[in-house]
């Protein structure tokens, strides 16, 4: 199964996220501010990060621009998470190199349909 980064700084929001997400089979890794994000994908080399935008320590936006300057993570798609819903928040997120924008509360069914177009299709073979 994918494994995907659920970077959330707030517990709540993170433990909720995460319990569903590994209800539906999901494998996941957990980070609390965009330092540890990007560690974290280097380390763990997730399929998919959920992003947080508003984080303690180094916030989402500088944490996705460090990812998509890298070349050894560039390539992981980043989904935007964020209680911001205004149309420049959306061009803000594309603009630092987010793959797509889910807007909080989340929308379950949307972030999974999101999940399932971005991931690489590698998983697909592993089925086989």
């Amino acid at each position: 199964m994918p494994k995907l980064l659920v970077v959330e700084d707030n517990e709540m929001n993170r433990t909720m996220l995460v319990r569903r997400l590994k209800r539906l089979g999901f494998e996941i890794v957990e980070a609390e501010n965009g330092r540890d994000a990007v560690a974290a994908v280097h380390q763990h080399r997730p399929d998919l990060v959920l992003m947080d935008m508003n984080l303690p320590s180094v916030d989402g936006w500088t944490a996705t621009r460090t990812l998509k300057s890298d070349v050894c993570t560039a390539a992981t798609p980043v989904i935007a998470l964020t209680a911001h819903a205004m149309s420049a928040d959306r061009e803000r997120a594309v603009a630092v190199g987010c793959d797509d924008y889910v807007t909080k509360p989340i929308d379950l069914p949307r972030l999974l349909a999101i999940i399932e177009t971005l991931l690489p299709t590698r998983h697909e073979d592993d089925d086989q």
